[in-house]
This record gives C-alpha cells, structure tokens and sequence, in this order.
C-alpha cells in the first residue's frame, strides 16, 4: 500500500533531504578545533582527524537525508489482525544536540492495528532515520510515535525509548549509571490503563541492562 498523505509525513519527519553534508567546512572547523584547544592539527596523529570527523558525521547524521516515503513505500499492508505488535530491544545511536556528545540505548514501540500493518524491517528503520540526527531523546521518542500514528492510523501507539548519555557521564553531573527513560502514548495506550500495562510488561520481560 502506498503511502497516502506525503506532505504530513514529510512534515513530521521534518527533513532537509537537499542539503547533504558539506565536508570542506566540517574539516576546516575540526582543524580549528584542534588548534584552539592547543593542539596541533599537522601532527602525525590529528593530520587525518578533520578527514575522519567529516566522514562520522556523513554517517551518524544520514537520517537528515532518509525520504521516509522511499524508505516506507509498499510496506504498509492491509491485515486482519487487531491484537498488539510490538517491536522490543531496537538499538539506537545518536548525538545529542547540546554537546554533540553520544547518546545510546533501546528502543520499544508497539501499535495496536487497525485494518494496517507495517513490515517488521520498518519499525528499526523509523527509529534510526530519527535517530541519526542532533537530537534530544524526548523528540525522538514523540517523533517515532507520532510517524507510526500518521502512517497506519492504528487504534494506539506506544513508544519507550531508554537510553544512556555521554553528556552526563563524562562531563557535568559525571553518573555514570544514570539512564533516561521517555514515553510517547497514543490512542488506547493513552486511554486504558490495562493496554498501556501490557505493553510495559512485555518489554520489561527478560530485558538486559543497558552498558557500554
């Protein structure tokens, strides 16, 4: 099935699909990075790290340039199925938008169908594009939901994101065990208690503790 309304996909994806990642300038602002912390950027060791830091960001940031209707096109599918799916235990990857520091951790997302389902791929594939910008955990566990919401129109959506920062582990408040968990619920996940207590005990059974 195709993906009925583009514009408020696009809109809610929030894309920059035509600006890609201009090298040259991130190059030249690592140098000057190296330099200014007293460094020396024509050291044998740093010579390359403008090169490299440039093409991390090409790659920890691609989820600007996902188009999500390429990416979701004929994935969406009509099924009579009405019991909740749930898609436990996605890794994600991404760089808060404060320091530009790693933030790592799961993702778990569920929906209640409503005539629709979505092909089991998709589900990580949403996490990442949103995952793989400047970010911080609270849009991009609204985001996935609110994605999720548009494109199938299900009976409920219901989104737990928890997740590990380097921010505050290596820098400021320094906890190393501190960890943030952040919700998105919508429809019955929102209205009925029971639901939302389903959801929360299949992910929460069996689950590891999250390291790095």
């Amino acid at each position: 099935m195709k993906i009925e309304n583009y514009e408020v996909v696009y809109q809610i994806a929030e894309l920059m699909l035509d600006d890609d990642v201009d090298a040259a300038r991130i190059e030249a602002a690592v140098t000057e990075i190296i330099s200014a912390v007293g460094e020396d950027p024509q050291r044998a060791g740093l010579v390359r790290t403008p090169e490299r830091v440039a093409k991390a960001y090409h790659e920890m940031l691609e989820g600007y340039r996902v188009d999500p209707v390429e990416l979701l096109n004929d994935a969406v599918f009509e099924v009579a199925y009405d019991e909740m799916v749930i898609v436990r235990d996605i890794e994600f990857y991404s760089l808060c938008e404060h320091h530009m520091l790693p933030f790592i951790g799961r993702a778990h997302v569920a929906y209640l169908p409503n005539g629709r389902v979505i092909g089991l791929s998709k589900i990580p594939r949403i996490v990442d594009m949103f995952a793989r910008r400047l970010q911080v955990q609270e849009r991009m566990t609204r985001q996935i939901a609110d994605l999720l919401n548009e494109l199938l129109h299900p009976r409920g959506v219901a989104v737990v994101l928890e997740g590990l920062h380097l921010c505050s582990m290596m820098r400021g408040v320094k906890k190393h065990d501190a960890r943030m968990t952040t919700s998105a619920m919508l429809g019955h996940f929102r209205k009925s208690m029971a639901t939302r207590q389903e959801f929360l005990d299949n992910i929460s059974r069996g689950s590891a503790p999250l390291r790095i």
